[in-house]
């Protein structure tokens, strides 16, 4: 299926406007990323911004009977928490694209959302 570019040129102002009711639902959007079985867990809004992390006390517990908590690996759950997040966030992104392209008779996959 070819797009006429005078079309989308037509839907312009309707896109627009399709776009800034998107940024605002952006707001609303709030996902939680995990690691670690639920040790840390991240909440993101859909503007890919952290607006929580919890840290489960277990994490801080020491590990293999040491007496110092792996602070490594506290670090490490909380970037694959994040990473966890930002994907579940993105693909609600893309979730909302899509409905919004398929509201103005966009095909599928002409809109995308690749996220930062």
């Amino acid at each position: 299926m070819t797009i006429n570019p005078l079309d989308l040129m037509k839907n312009l102002q309707k896109l627009q406007e399709h776009v800034g009711d998107m940024q605002e639902q952006l707001d609303d959007v709030t996902v939680t990323g995990s690691a670690g079985g639920g040790m840390v867990e991240v909440d993101m809004n859909g503007k890919l911004e952290v607006l929580a992390v919890r840290i489960a006390k277990e994490a801080w517990l020491p590990t293999g009977g040491g007496a110092e908590p792996d602070i490594e690996m506290v670090q490490d759950l909380i970037v694959a928490a994040c990473a966890d997040a930002g994907e579940k966030s993105r693909q609600q992104i893309q979730s909302h694209v899509g409905s919004m392209a398929q509201t103005m008779g966009i095909p599928p996959g002409i809109l995308t959302f690749g996220g930062p």
